[in-house]
């Protein structure tokens, strides 16, 4: 009996083993892939127009290097794993990626990732193309110098890898392309910016992964994984009817959502913003419910400036902070605050609790003068004056005065006002952010790892 559960054991951890090199087995061998030093022109030659080119996009790389924020994608774009690959695109796809909560998608990647990767070894090798900053003396931004000195410029491997992630997440997730390819062109500009490519690599690399791409269409094994992929993200992907408008479930509650105004610090409606309704998963809705009951019976309304909030709106968001000429309603949002460090300093992120749908921004009204209490700063203010701790101590509740480096302050009573505001959200399974006195998300918001992106409508 031992003897037979023994081999039972072996048998399985055969089977285990022989499951894992499964699942990361190439689709195709090398000499199956279409060769890409007879389907790709040859890089630009030293003198040419085309690597003059290549001079002033590797200038305008190290310009970007003095953008906090931009030059830690490029260091993030770096990472030579498929893991840290795919979690970049995570909130533009609308989840979590990995061989854990979603192993379809996984293995479809994995695969896919390693069978495209065979096509650049070769030109590679041919072509043996100097990197940009091998040719000037000097170093890459992201360290990498060491592991790829000497190695052929031209394609380039992250380029490929990259854009094929986001041919293959927007096949399972069309109405995501959009916010995927614009992420998957950033990860490729990246590559210029650390200096470990040509402008002409990274092109070239774009084409690399179509054609690598158009194979894998030929493979029936393929086809059928993909298929898989695509059910499983319908498994695992609530739409739009996971969420309710915040006005069906409490009528008295107050909206003014800023992103459909022209009043916010963007000063335009926002992306996909269709309507000026507020959304929210059902579960964090009914604790917001539980809230404002207890709100009114302490004679206060709830007054809400945004909830549920898409990827795309995020996305405009981002490009706007990259504009550092749009500084419309900077004296009434951010006057102390440099546009160029937004991202630095966490005012900007590239993706949001809010598009996970449990996380809301609100305020509180008397009811008995219609009007907001005074919580001494308004929502959307980007500086220290809207942190919970700001003249006191938000675990206490004691107020401690003092002022911000640009003098401003605020009173005991606005200060209570905001603790109000937080012992009540949080004693209905809201968590606090620790740099917004108004923005509360529920302790276990039940789409952790989705980043939603239909639009805000009915």
């Amino acid at each position: 009996m031992k003897k037979t559960i023994a081999l039972l054991l072996v048998f399985c951890s055969f089977l285990s083993l022989y499951a894992q090199e499964y699942s990361s087995k190439p689709y195709f061998a090398t000499e199956e892939l279409p060769d890409l030093i007879k389907c790709l022109p040859a890089p630009p030659e030293k003198g040419s127009a085309a690597f003059k080119f290549d001079v002033q996009r590797y200038k305008w790389g190290k310009q970007q290097r003095k953008d906090a924020a931009r030059a830690e994608i490029a260091k993030r774009d770096a990472v030579w794993t498929y893991e840290a690959l795919v979690a970049e695109f995570w909130a533009p796809f609308g989840t979590t990626v990995n061989s854990s909560t979603t192993p379809a998608i996984w293995t479809l990647l994995d695969r896919s990732l390693r069978t495209v990767d065979q096509i650049r070894v070769a030109p590679k090798a041919f072509y043996h193309r100097t990197r940009p900053f091998e040719y000037f003396g000097e170093k890459t931004l992201t360290g990498e110098d060491d592991e790829i000195r000497g190695e052929g410029s031209y394609p380039s491997g992250h380029t490929i890898r990259s854009w094929l992630v986001a041919m293959l997440l927007s096949e399972i997730n069309p109405d995501a392309a959009n916010a995927i390819y614009e992420r998957a062109w950033t990860y490729g500009e990246s590559r210029v910016i650390a200096g470990a490519h040509w402008q002409s690599d990274v092109d070239a690399s774009r084409v690399a992964a179509s054609i690598g791409y158009s194979r894998l269409q030929t493979s029936e094994e393929f086809r059928s994984q993909l298929d898989a992929a695509k059910e499983e993200f319908r498994r695992l992907q609530p739409g739009r009817e996971a969420f309710v408008s915040i006005a069906e479930v409490i009528p008295d509650v107050i909206l003014e959502i800023r992103y459909f105004s022209t009043y916010n610090f963007v000063g335009s409606r926002v992306d996909s913003y269709l309507m000026p309704i507020a959304l929210m998963t059902r579960q964090a809705t009914d604790s917001l419910k539980a809230a404002n009951e207890d709100f009114k019976r302490l004679g206060y309304r709830i007054k809400i400036y945004d909830a549920y909030r898409p990827q795309a709106a995020v996305n405009h968001f981002v490009r706007w902070a990259e504009d550092q000429s749009d500084t419309l309603l900077k004296a009434a949002f951010y006057p102390e605050v440099d546009k160029a460090v937004l991202f630095d300093e966490g005012y900007i992120a590239r993706k949001s609790g809010h598009s996970r749908g449990s996380t809301i921004d609100l305020t509180l009204v008397d009811t008995k003068t219609g009007k907001e209490i005074d919580m001494g700063g308004t929502f959307d203010w980007f500086g220290i004056e809207s942190h919970p701790d700001f003249c006191g101590n938000p675990e206490t509740g004691h107020y401690t005065g003092g002022s911000s480096p640009a003098g401003r302050s605020i009173s005991q009573e606005q200060f209570a006002n905001r603790m109000l505001l937080r012992k009540v959200m949080l004693s209905h399974g809201f968590k606090p952010l620790d740099s917004e006195w108004w923005h509360f998300t529920l302790n276990n918001e039940p789409f952790p790892n989705n980043y939603f992106n239909f639009p805000v409508s009915e």
